[in-house]
């Protein structure tokens, strides 16, 4: 790995745990100009390295109170019925990442609700309502000791 690449891995990894760190403190800690920072990082930024930019909300103060991860069964395996299950959860805000997966099932969910009752909602009327589905089983967070979302 060159000199140049381990900069710019160093500039990744403090913008990961801190993407509102100043262009001169970000210099500072990777050994830069402040101008010759500004560059890399435009340049990631550019190439599409730096997708962008989040905020991380607590899920407590929004409300949340239950997340958990739910794995989905389809009884069809059709483009069609792929395409239409990522719609309905398009549509359902409580579902918060949707990933299409390989294995015994094909989707993996990240629900956040406010508490149990409104995942069951979730769970009846809208997971449950979907015609193409054969297992649904959820995995409820009891905590996280390492999170990198963001």
């Amino acid at each position: 790995m060159s000199v140049a690449d381990q900069i710019s891995e160093q500039i990744l990894r403090v913008l990961s745990s801190d993407g509102r760190i100043s262009n001169v403190d970000l210099a500072a800690r990777v050994g830069l100009s402040p101008s010759a920072c500004l560059r890399r990082v435009q340049d990631l930024e550019r190439r599409g390295v730096i997708a962008g930019y989040r905020a991380v909300i607590s899920p407590g103060a929004r409300g949340i109170g239950f997340v958990a991860y739910v794995t989905i069964g389809l009884s069809r395996h059709t483009n069609e019925a792929q395409r239409a299950f990522e719609r309905a959860c398009e549509a359902a805000p409580q579902v918060t990442e949707c990933h299409n997966i390989t294995g015994t099932i094909e989707y993996l969910l990240r629900v956040e609700c406010r508490d149990l009752a409104a995942y069951k909602q979730l769970h009846t009327d809208v997971l449950g309502a979907f015609p193409h589905i054969a297992t649904i089983t959820t995995h409820v967070v009891m905590g996280s000791s390492k999170d990198r979302r963001a």
